[in-house]
């Protein structure tokens, strides 16, 4: 997509300024209700809800702005808003698959995402097996003839793992699986997992789309039978929509997606770079390093890395972890992401209130480069590293 159709996406699409008095920026319709002048025309509206404003547990037209947007971002028909990531994953899910299914879903995908699949769908009869999204074969050797889903999430938000959207387009569509991806990560500026052949693209808006940590958002982006199909079933019916007010802040934040993407994503490189050069870091995961194991099918089918990325450290204790994060001052310690700020949050933190082990080691720590001066970023890090107790291997 060329940098002339972003910005009409983002600037043209959907508006009808004529229609708000030539607002520069689209007003948010803050209504539940919408009323009609005759009972006919009520009924007609009932009839057509997809399409028309009768309630805004359906449709609103400053939800239908936005959902013009995103979807041509994505290229794909249709997309539909949620008040949550997790609320959009759970209605992509739930529309494909029922009792006695079979769902696989890469073993690195979003923890909550993991436990839908694991462990609320077990309940109503739905299997999921975990399989190595980096491995197209063990992939396919996970599937069962009663396989419905293929759920990826690409990079993954911790370790920054790949999967090859179009193998794995071309090996659900020959076993007539459905492929769900999570393109949080990237963004449709940066990756568009339906141009390989993905059937459904999730989104947290919380985290680029809207850019301000301001707001709870979800996004499914589909073809147009499949999106009415959850637009009747689940978004209708479990009520779990986005508000028109968020709608509009989200509407505001795709203005500067792609100045802010750029900045998060020279920062975010320009550190993982620096770090891996460190003697206290063990490891680096960042998919546009050289050293990824997976750097040649990031640049692939990705156009840039983004603010996220996460560093192994060699510290000898989860205190010593812990001490680093408190001595940092220009990184909140905080979960989520892609706001103006930076974020750290260790693996470390939530490995005592799991009922399971974690996937990931026990020192890895996750940084978000927000939007606040490199070189400050990089100091304050230089300074937290120099406070980590040597281990054995260091001292």
């Amino acid at each position: 997509m060329t940098p002339e159709q972003i910005s009409h996406i983002i600037n043209e699409l959907g508006e009808d300024r004529a229609r708000y008095y030539n607002a520069a920026a689209a007003p948010i319709m803050q209504t539940s209700i919408f009323t009609f002048p005759t009972t006919e025309e009520l009924a007609e509206g009932l009839s057509h809800s997809f399409e028309r404003n009768v309630y805004s547990r359906g449709q609103n037209p400053t939800n239908q702005i936005l959902q013009k947007k995103l979807a041509a971002l994505e290229g794909t028909e249709e997309c539909l808003l949620f008040s949550s990531g997790v609320a959009a994953i759970s209605a992509a899910v739930l529309n494909e698959v029922g009792a006695g299914d079979h769902m696989v879903m890469v073993d690195k995908a979003y923890g909550p995402a993991r436990a839908l699949a694991g462990k609320y769908l077990a309940r109503f009869g739905v299997e999921c097996s975990l399989a190595d999204g980096k491995d197209p074969e063990a992939i396919a050797a996970a599937f069962r003839p009663n396989t419905k889903v293929l759920y990826l999430e690409t990079p993954s938000s911790m370790v920054l793992e790949l999967q090859d959207l179009t193998a794995c387009a071309e090996l659900a569509r020959r076993h007539g699986v459905v492929t769900i991806c999570d393109n949080t990560y990237a963004t449709p500026l940066y990756q568009r997992p339906a141009e390989h052949g993905i059937d459904v693209v999730v989104h947290s808006a919380s985290k680029y789309l809207g850019g301000h940590s301001d707001l709870v958002g979800g996004v499914v982006c589909t073809d147009g039978e499949r999106a009415r199909r959850i637009f009747a079933g689940e978004y209708l019916t479990l009520g779990g929509v986005m508000p028109p007010f968020h709608a509009w802040l989200i509407l505001r934040s795709l203005r500067t997606l792609p100045l802010r993407m750029e900045r998060h994503a020279a920062t975010a490189l320009r550190l993982a770079q620096w770090l891996e050069t460190h003697p206290r870091v063990l490891a680096v995961h960042h998919p546009f390093l050289p050293s990824h194991p997976q750097y040649e099918l990031a640049r692939r089918q990705m156009q840039s890395g983004t603010g996220l990325f996460s560093f192994e450290l060699d510290a000898p204790d989860r205190e010593a972890i812990f001490s680093f994060c408190d001595h940092l001052k220009c990184f909140h310690r905080a979960i989520s992401w892609g706001g103006y700020e930076s974020l750290v949050c260790p693996t470390a933190a939530s490995y005592n209130r799991q009922a399971q082990p974690s996937p990931y080691p026990w020192n890895l720590i996750r940084l978000h480069a927000g939007l606040e001066d490199p070189d400050l970023l990089q100091a304050d890090l230089e300074a937290a590293l120099a406070m980590v107790p040597a281990t054995a291997a260091t001292a």
